[in-house]
């Protein structure tokens, strides 16, 4: 059974000296990625920082900041790309970095994608580090940071800007912090479409306390309770968990990973309303204003992505193109992949949801799922578009994080290679769309 309540008292504070080791372990993940690329590009003749910030999506969101919305390409099928479809945060601070600095809006892009993904990376550590604790913290961002397609996190794409904003609305959401996690949800909204995934874990997690607190003052009489008089839930310590905490830990050696209860500050219901009316305003503000662009109402914008071929069709599309992998050799081993790596992810959800994980986290990650495996969109964005679902990796981090540290900088140094050298295959070739 998975924690329902939201959980709400004093919860430590994300500092950057707590998380140094986590962001130390990111950048040189990340350095590493751009070490392999810039000798693999090199070596082809191609030119890596071209390859991070002048191609595919990264030229649409460049041509957004310096002429704005309004351009469209038919192609010979008659499809339309619009830039309306691309939602406006990540240009709108590529054109405020360009007009503060002496960098071109290329440079601009792929600057703060720099910069959003070290701070994606704090709040991952942020949001593990108040269900699990610092240790998994860390092992959770190596884990997001050596991910396959961990190479766009340093690309001029908008996935480390939206995984930035929704870590931290998250983080506030498990603290306490209402407004805050309504504004970043907002901001969430303004980044990308899946900003519906954050408006979501608000909104549940909201609705949920008020719930509660109905509940509760029923319960007593009709008397008030503060909200955060409550321990968020756990399931129960088993006696070899209880020992393996109570016993002294040698240096090296492996730690519990269970979560401890957490507990944040009184909130007032007023605030967590406020937040609630704050989170969907970002993207149903795009989304009516591009209606009204078009002249085409409230679904406007769902034209505009007809015109890429998006949609969201239940998984059909994606069904049908990893059935038809299986009508040839070697491309049925593809297909194999491509279930074996849904499935992983299934069953990563699954595992959350069985250890009980709060419950924000578990309707986020859910959402993104959903809107990832069940749009009719270019397949090969489908792992690019996984990535913002850190927590279903948590699994994972507390599975790395119980090993001793000897082991487990040996098994991260080693996915780290794999994965800089598949990224700068993958940016070299066909690359993200």
């Amino acid at each position: 059974m998975t924690d329902l309540e939201t959980p709400v008292a004093a919860p430590r504070a994300p500092a950057l000296r707590r998380a140094a080791p986590a962001l130390f372990g990111y950048a040189a993940v990340r350095a590493l990625g751009l070490a392999v690329l810039a000798g693999w590009s090199a070596a082809r003749g191609k030119n890596a920082y071209t390859l991070l910030t002048a191609r595919w999506d990264s030229l649409w969101y460049v041509r957004v900041a310096e002429l704005g919305y309004g351009y469209q390409v038919r192609l010979p099928n008659g499809d339309v790309h619009s830039n309306l479809a691309f939602f406006p945060l990540l240009p709108w601070l590529e054109r405020l970095l360009h007009a503060l600095a002496p960098l071109s809006y290329a440079d601009a892009g792929f600057t703060v994608s720099l910069l959003a993904s070290l701070a994606a990376a704090w709040g991952i550590f942020a949001v593990t580090d108040v269900v699990y604790g610092r240790r998994v913290g860390v092992c959770a961002v190596l884990v997001w940071a050596v991910l396959p397609v961990g190479i766009v996190q340093s690309m001029a794409y908008s996935e480390s800007l939206f995984t930035a904003l929704a870590a931290w609305s998250l983080y506030t959401v498990l603290t306490g912090r209402w407004v805050t996690a309504g504004v970043l949800a907002a901001l969430a909204g303004l980044t990308r479409p899946v900003g519906l995934a954050v408006v979501a874990a608000v909104w549940t997690a909201g609705v949920v306390s008020f719930v509660r607190d109905r509940g509760r003052g029923a319960r007593d009489g009709g008397r008030d309770r503060p909200d955060g008089a409550q321990l968020a839930e756990r399931a129960p310590e088993t006696s070899s968990a209880a020992r393996a905490r109570r016993a002294p830990q040698a240096t090296g050696a492996p730690h519990t990973t269970r979560a401890p209860r957490v507990t944040t500050p009184d909130t007032p219901a007023w605030r967590r309303a406020l937040g609630m009316l704050l989170a969907p305003v970002g993207a149903a503000g795009y989304v009516l204003w591009v209606g009204h662009r078009t002249g085409r109402g409230p679904l406007g914008y769902l034209d505009v992505q007809a015109g890429w071929r998006n949609g969201f069709d239940g998984g059909q599309a994606f069904a049908r193109f990893v059935a038809d992998k299986f009508t040839s050799f070697p491309s049925a081993l593809a297909g194999a992949g491509l279930i074996v790596g849904v499935g992983l992810l299934l069953w990563l959800y699954v595992t959350g949801v069985r250890r009980r994980q709060p419950l924000p986290l578990l309707v986020y990650t859910g959402v993104v799922l959903a809107l990832a495996l069940c749009a009719s969109s270019y397949f090969g964005s489908k792992p690019r578009l996984l990535m913002p679902a850190f927590p279903v990796l948590l699994p994972l981090a507390q599975a790395l994080a119980r090993l001793r540290t000897s082991r487990s900088a040996l098994v991260t140094a080693g996915v780290a290679v794999a994965s800089a050298v598949y990224g700068a295959f993958w940016l070299n070739g066909s690359g993200p769309p």
